[in-house]
């Protein structure tokens, strides 16, 4: 059980590396204020900042959502799925994407899978994000749009995308209905 927010689990290895605000944006080349709002009000906008937060800190993605349990082999049914990561563009703004870890709880993984929850809110403000790695993404339910670089992609139900993650991209639904996708991210170490 999630016993920590993400952003109380940052402050927690910024802590124990004796670093302050001015070193995490200067390493991950995120603004002050944006960190402290992701830090203070568990703002995440998309995982990009998440993922140069964990590179900065030299820890895995994954383990700003773990316990540090490790299962082998994993198994998450679906009725046991948690939520785990809410994306943001504000504090007081609507929920956008409703990541689901499928890998929480095995802490030596190489990749984040999650199943993703698409709201319409999604749609609106597609806001580009990079980092290193790759992403690969099967839709499950509902019409989603991919923004990679400057090409726009429309993806239904049983439809694959795979694609390096440093060139900037944005994933949302597709019109005013909720879409969901399986997600696997790789992240290099």
């Amino acid at each position: 059980m999630k016993t920590e927010k993400v952003g109380q689990r940052i402050r927690t290895f910024m802590e124990r590396q004796s670093m302050n605000l001015d070193i995490l944006s200067e390493r991950t080349g995120l603004d002050k204020s944006f960190l402290s709002s992701v830090i203070e009000d568990d703002v995440y906008p998309s995982l990009g900042p998440l993922v140069k937060i964990a590179r900065a800190l030299d820890v895995r993605l994954g383990t700003f959502l773990d316990d540090q349990i490790s299962k082998d082999p994993l198994v998450v049914r679906r009725e046991e799925r948690k939520e785990e990561l809410s994306m943001l563009r504000g504090k007081d703004k609507p929920v956008s994407l409703k990541f689901y870890s499928l890998g929480s709880g095995k802490s030596d993984r190489h990749m984040e899978p999650f199943y993703v929850e698409l709201l319409p809110e999604s749609e609106k403000s597609k806001d580009l994000s990079s980092h290193e790695g790759e992403e690969f993404i099967v839709v499950y339910a509902g019409r989603v749009e991919v923004t990679y670089g400057t090409e726009t992609y429309e993806l239904e139900a049983g439809d694959s995308i795979y694609y390096n993650s440093i060139v900037p991209h944005y994933v949302s639904c597709k019109g005013a209905q909720p879409a969901s996708i399986y997600a696997v991210i790789y992240i290099p170490r």
